[in-house]
């Protein structure tokens, strides 16, 4: 007795993978126009589609959206917005991120004291302790009220047994005073 071929049920014919093939395709075109936010709302939605094939690269595309909103998001309105940023970066751990951003503030202003400043708090934080006196030195010679701001700064507290250190942020007093030339006294004839 010959048995009758049972007609199988494609994937292609499920609603919800034809829905979730729409979703992705829509998704693409809008990434190829740039428009990652609008791809990233598509892809979302395949993403939990009964095709795993299809689901798998959605999330891969989701993931590269992901990475442009965030590059979108760090067009800084000034230099200090930047630099906050970067100190948000420090203050979560993210060394490697917090000094790129604070290199590339250097590189826009490079005598910007508080860039300087910032750098050095980073480099003791990361335990680079020559680099971290070299830029504070020079970020105190460019405004010397941060040497105030240094001596409560809990960032360098890694330095506050080095005797440079405390010699940067308590000079002695008579140091910064140079004594001035004689002028001789005109001699009349």
């Amino acid at each position: 007795m010959a048995q009758k071929p049972t007609a199988k049920k494609s994937m292609a014919d499920d609603p919800r993978v034809a829905q979730a093939i729409q979703n992705y395709e829509t998704g693409l075109r809008a990434m190829q126009e740039h428009k990652f936010d609008k791809a990233k709302t598509h892809f979302q939605k395949v993403v939990g589609s009964p095709s795993k094939e299809l689901g798998d690269r959605a999330s891969v595309h989701m993931n590269t959206c992901n990475q442009h909103l965030e590059k979108v998001t760090h067009q800084f309105k000034s230099p200090e917005e930047h630099f906050d940023y970067a100190v948000s970066l420090m203050n979560v751990g993210d060394y490697v991120q917090a000094r790129e951003h604070l290199e590339k503030l250097q590189k826009q202003s490079p005598k910007a004291d508080y860039v300087i400043y910032g750098l050095a708090a980073l480099e003791c934080m990361t335990g680079h302790v020559e680099d971290s006196l070299r830029s504070l030195d020079e970020a105190i010679r460019l405004n010397p009220a941060l040497r105030f701001q240094a001596r409560n700064d809990s960032d360098f507290q890694n330095l506050s047994e080095d005797p440079r250190f405390t010699e940067l942020l308590y000079p002695d007093p008579g140091a910064d005073v140079v004594a001035e030339p004689a002028i001789p006294e005109e001699e009349t004839y």
